[in-house]
């Protein structure tokens, strides 16, 4: 039996644009004979970072399949005011970008190669480059400090710089969503703020909408907008970081006793017992 309590934590922010990017509402998933979501809804709009919390288990991955399409759910989901079910899976990879937890790769390529996959939605059947995609490919790279290590196999790089290389693989698809799976798996402290900082600063310059599911409610918080908060498939909380970063709600999700601090201005929730 699921003792989940819901906490009601404000109205979701108004849409920087009068075009919410994705509005997913009660979703349902059943894989198998086992329940994984029930009655869960999330949205993303425009330069907004949404953080995905929860235990392992909760839910988080199979949600981002979810609003992906790639598991089947009841419910609805749009993505840019259309039903996901009227997108093509290629015309929807043009706006919407994913990396998985453990993003795959053939051995002995090069990071060029990864990156340049990342135009595919936008070629046509015989995948042939253009000069634009030359450029997207060329930016990126640049953007995130790649340029140097186009010609490295994949293999031969630190985990740091895989991850790089897998976002940026998102980005040349100059997607209007990024959704991104557990993206500092693998990474040390120093690397997964570098990565939290970068994803903030595509949200805020590029006005991307990110959905990131992480199992570090401190990191992630302290860099998104809004929360949501899963347990055993269900929504425990959604809202502001501020709304719903409180000992009651982390308590009840964690099922640990949980105290809030703050340090320099930053909520934080740490395990007491």
């Amino acid at each position: 039996m699921n003792s989940c309590i819901t906490y009601h934590v404000g109205e979701t922010p108004t849409p920087l644009f009068e075009m919410r990017l994705l509005q997913a509402n009660n979703l349902d998933v059943t894989l198998g004979k086992h329940t994984v979501l029930t009655d869960v809804s999330v949205t993303l709009d425009a330069g907004e970072l949404v953080t995905l919390i929860g235990p392992n288990g909760s839910g988080k991955t199979t949600l981002l399949r979810a609003v992906l399409g790639h598991v089947r759910a009841s419910g609805d989901v749009k993505w840019l005011d259309r039903d996901l079910k009227k997108w093509r899976s290629r015309e929807l990879a043009r706006h919407v970008a994913y990396m998985p937890q453990t993003p795959v790769y053939e051995p002995g390529d090069r990071v060029i190669e990864v990156l340049r996959l990342g135009r595919s939605p936008h070629q046509g059947l015989l995948g042939v480059e253009s000069t634009g995609d030359e450029a997207t490919v060329a930016n990126v790279a640049a953007e995130l400090e790649l340029t140097d290590l186009l010609d490295r196999r994949v293999e031969t790089l630190s985990g740091g710089q895989r991850q790089r290389v897998f976002l940026g693989r998102c980005l040349v698809q100059t997607p209007q969503a990024i959704l991104l799976d557990e993206p500092a798996t693998f990474l040390d402290l120093r690397h997964q703020v570098e990565l939290y900082r970068l994803l903030r600063r595509l949200a805020e310059q590029k006005q991307i909408g990110v959905i990131m599911a992480s199992h570090d409610l401190n990191l992630a918080a302290t860099h998104a907008d809004r929360a949501v908060v899963l347990k055993e498939g269900r929504v425990v909380a959604s809202g502001a970081i501020d709304d719903v970063m409180t000992e009651p709600i982390m308590s009840e999700a964690f099922d640990l006793r949980m105290k809030r601090i703050e340090v320099d201005g930053v909520v934080q929730i740490v395990a007491i017992g």
